[in-house]
């Protein structure tokens, strides 16, 4: 997800991919989509059907359709807006007294939003690799300063290496997302390759 080479986009991207405004109406059924969305994939998985996705938000499928043309570009918003969501409780970690805690906190974050919705994790790890679109990659640029700025606390703090570099580091925490959704019985496994990451990242 977001083990990619550090893109060039930035949320100015974001913005740029359609900036003509929804009528109220138009609003309304993209965020109904957007609820329905979240939870089915909570609930399903991101192979949760579209169709059910329309019926629970009490819209047609041809109004899905119209907001997401395919599967991906719903899978892409719902990203977007947790995405937003977790940049947001970041910049709160900049501020935490324990710099080399405040990072991992994020890194667990960072996996319990990727856990949160089965395949949500491969699905955008395959667009990155595709080149993906401007969304996808501008998420994968946010994430990359976000985790940028809490590993450079923790290194001027002396809880980290100096030559630890963020876009391995994400790459790791990828990883060990991908084991955590392949393995959901195993409530324990993300925190225990956390650890273990922990002490790589050591001095």
């Amino acid at each position: 997800m977001f083990g990619g080479s550090k893109s060039t986009f930035t949320r100015q991207n974001v913005e740029m991919v359609d900036t003509r405004p929804m009528r109220a109406d138009a609003r309304r059924n993209y965020e109904r989509l957007l609820d329905a969305a979240k939870a089915a994939f909570a609930e399903h998985g991101t192979d949760a059907p579209l169709d059910d996705i329309a019926k629970r938000a009490g819209v047609g499928s041809g109004t899905l359709y119209r907001h997401f043309p395919t599967r991906l570009d719903l899978v892409e918003a719902v990203f977007r807006v947790q995405m937003e969501r977790l940049i947001a409780r970041t910049n709160e970690l900049l501020d935490e007294p324990d710099a080399g805690q405040a990072l991992q906190v994020f890194l667990r974050r960072v996996v319990t939003h990727s856990n949160t919705y089965r395949g949500l994790a491969s699905a955008l790890m395959s667009a990155l690799r595709s080149g993906g679109s401007a969304l996808a990659q501008s998420c994968h640029t946010m994430v990359y300063e976000a985790a940028g700025q809490v590993l450079d606390r923790a290194k001027a703090a002396g809880a980290v290496r100096a030559d630890v570099d963020v876009l391995d580091l994400l790459k790791l925490v990828n990883g060990v997302a991908l084991a955590s959704e392949q393995d959901p019985d195993d409530t324990q496994l993300p925190d225990r390759l956390l650890a273990m990451v922990s002490q790589g990242l050591r001095p």
